[in-house]
């Protein structure tokens, strides 16, 4: 069956140029795929540490960044081949929300246009009354009131509310996917809750799926269905996101779940002992596991050879060898250890 949107060995390096070299170049995507279905909807959860690789995925997966090697496809068709029309249907269909709304906003136009424009681009409404009444009521609905909203500049609104706009814009197209990279990082804690809230709602009352990318597990886990583990570009763990989170498998994940603070100023952080330091990114760093040089669990193999996701349980893969008598999987694989999420 085709999927609604795929990376399909996607490699991604930066720094190719007349004046570089192999070792200046930076692999961000390293042959990663991924399918996303949009039937039934989700909420898959790519998480990891800054460069990890999760933003230039998403710029990827929106046609914002050319993979080096692979391809993207949108509904079965590389994206680089889409016809006028097919990238207007992916405009409706893909929207993004970005970590930081400001970046988005024109700062001479009220924060009304980046609701109109779209309506008007997409001809959402007939009239410019029903573009009205569709605005106030997908602001109502993302908790905002019209009254407070409309007719402002974006200085004059907070994180928190530009962001709810950023969510509602998403909102009016009615879209089947929405990529949102680090949506609520720069946002005060006590507007996550209502943000998060938000995007979840998105998903159970009007059915569209997201992409949540975050270095964030705690938020990961209170929204998600499913989770990516990026570590250097690749999926080192991947599966239902109450078992990755509870039950982390790879090395890397424990690290990440070991740095989630705890409300307790005896409990010490990072008490696996496991290297913070996340090495040389350059193209010609490694041969192996591009986590040996920071895992407690090395062992001689790592060294020499690159590990396979293997399937550990059903919904669930860990990229090391403590798992090789376990079913070795494709990178293709992914979206099909992912599934549907149960419910």
């Amino acid at each position: 069956m085709t999927q609604f949107l795929e990376a399909r060995n996607v490699t991604k390096i930066f720094g190719q140029g007349l004046m570089s070299n192999e070792t200046s170049l930076t692999v961000a995507l390293h042959e990663f795929s991924l399918g996303l279905d949009v039937d039934p909807p989700s909420i898959t959860a790519i998480v990891g540490e800054s460069g990890s690789g999760k933003t230039t995925l998403a710029r990827t997966l929106l046609g914002l960044a050319e993979p080096t090697r692979g391809e993207v496809l949108y509904r079965g068709t590389d994206m680089r081949q889409l016809t006028s029309a097919q990238r207007h249907l992916f405009l409706r269909e893909v929207q993004v929300i970005f970590q930081d709304p400001f970046e988005v906003y024109n700062p001479f136009y009220t924060v009304d246009h980046v609701l109109e424009t779209p309506i008007r681009k997409m001809r959402l409404a007939s009239s410019r009354d029903e573009a009205r009444q569709l605005i106030e009521t997908t602001l109502r609905t993302v908790g905002l009131r019209p009254d407070e909203t409309l007719g402002r500049y974006p200085h004059q609104l907070s994180g928190g509310q530009r962001q709810r706009i950023m969510v509602a814009r998403a909102m009016l197209v009615r879209p089947r996917l929405i990529v949102a990279d680090e949506p609520v990082s720069m946002v005060d804690a006590s507007l996550r809750a209502t943000i998060l809230e938000c995007l979840r709602q998105l998903k159970d009352d009007f059915g569209i799926s997201l992409m949540y990318i975050t270095h964030d597990l705690t938020t990961a886990y209170q929204i998600s269905d499913n989770m990516v583990v990026l570590y250097r570009g690749r999926a080192v763990e991947a599966g239902d996101v109450g078992h990755v989170v509870k039950d982390p498998q790879h090395p890397y994940t424990r690290l990440l779940v070991g740095s989630i603070p705890r409300p307790d100023p005896h409990h010490p952080w990072h008490r696996d002992g496991v290297s913070r330091d996340p090495g040389d990114l350059s193209a010609t760093a490694h041969t192996g596991c591009m986590f040996a040089d920071r895992c407690p669990s090395v062992m001689e193999v790592c060294a020499t050879r690159e590990p396979p996701l293997f399937q550990t349980q059903p919904r669930r893969a860990a990229a090391c060898f403590l798992y090789d008598h376990a079913p070795a999987l494709s990178s293709s694989d992914l979206g099909a250890v992912l599934g549907a999420p149960p419910g």
